[in-house]
């Protein structure tokens, strides 16, 4: 009878496999198509022949040299960041209870539904040359020229990241902290462990994993921004997606921009593949949550 009840879903799921074909025919026309185009142009350019030169030339270029540091620089201080704020924030909400801390919550997390150009846009009206803070602190202390003038640089984007991005290092965070047994914390307190040891020694060994996937999820993300960094428009600031939109819009050249999107793609898929890994190994409940 158990053989029969068995054998049967077997047998159903045995004869739908054909069912794999629309999925595959969708990923072959929205992703795979457009994506060996892109890789086509950037290994032909307007010819027939394959070559590399033409992400020889890519490499060469003092543009791209730059812009690679910027993506990278600008990614992993916002992901620091992100890790910094979210932990501390997170550590508040779980382990200070006081009212309002749930919605507290909830508010903080309506921030990953948000586009990211918004949070650049209302950094605009806040911190921009004739935002609110400049002009009241022009009009207050009759200043000349603005004083804060932070916005228009690379930390400017790194802080407008920092605020879209922490919310996804936040709620991994306070799902493992949720894990934590409050008696741990409360016989390292009976013991005279001061707060700043309990973080340490009991709080930041189980928020490790959490802390792990959601700094990879983060530095991922963060690679691949491209609204904040060309709406706030940072002077010199140039990164990777935003030298494939001028090489592509700008310039006309789309063997250059497809040979910088490959790289870009390739760059996205290692940290992908990093950030899978490290979810697969830390294990747990913890890391599972991301």
């Amino acid at each position: 009878m158990a053989e029969a009840t068995l054998a049967g879903p077997a047998r159903s799921f045995g004869g739908g496999r054909l069912w794999i074909v629309p999925p595959l025919l969708v990923l072959a026309g929205l992703f795979f198509y457009p994506l060996s185009l892109i890789a086509t142009q950037a290994l032909t350019g307007d010819g027939t022949q394959v070559s590399l030169d033409h992400f020889a030339a890519v490499f060469r270029s003092a543009l791209f040299t730059g812009a690679l540091l910027h993506t990278v620089e600008i990614a992993v201080a916002a992901s620091i960041g992100c890790l910094v704020l979210g932990f501390a924030i997170a550590l508040v909400l779980s382990f200070v209870p006081f009212p309002g801390a749930r919605e507290i919550a909830r508010c903080i997390d309506t921030f990953i539904a948000l586009p990211t150009f918004l949070v650049a846009l209302a950094f605009t009206f806040i911190y921009g040359s004739a935002g609110i803070l400049n002009g009241t602190l022009v009009e207050v202390f009759g200043l000349e020229r603005p004083p804060v003038d932070f916005l228009y640089s690379p930390w400017g984007v790194i802080l407008a990241e920092i605020t879209v991005y922490t919310p996804f290092v936040l709620r991994p965070l306070m799902a493992a902290f949720q894990l934590i047994e409050t008696a741990q914390i409360e016989v390292a307190s009976s013991l005279g462990a001061r707060p700043g040891r309990i973080v340490r020694e009991v709080i930041l060994p189980a928020a490790m994993p959490a802390l792990l996937a959601g700094g990879s999820l983060c530095l991922l993300l963060t690679v691949n921004e491209f609204g904040i960094v060309l709406f706030i428009g940072a002077k010199g600031v140039i990164t990777l997606p935003l030298l494939v939109y001028d090489k592509a819009i700008q310039e006309f050249d789309y063997t250059a921009a497809c040979a910088i999107a490959v790289i870009n793609v390739a760059l996205s898929l290692s940290l992908y593949l990093v950030y899978r890994t490290v979810v697969a190994r830390v294990g747990g409940r913890n890391a599972g949550v991301v």
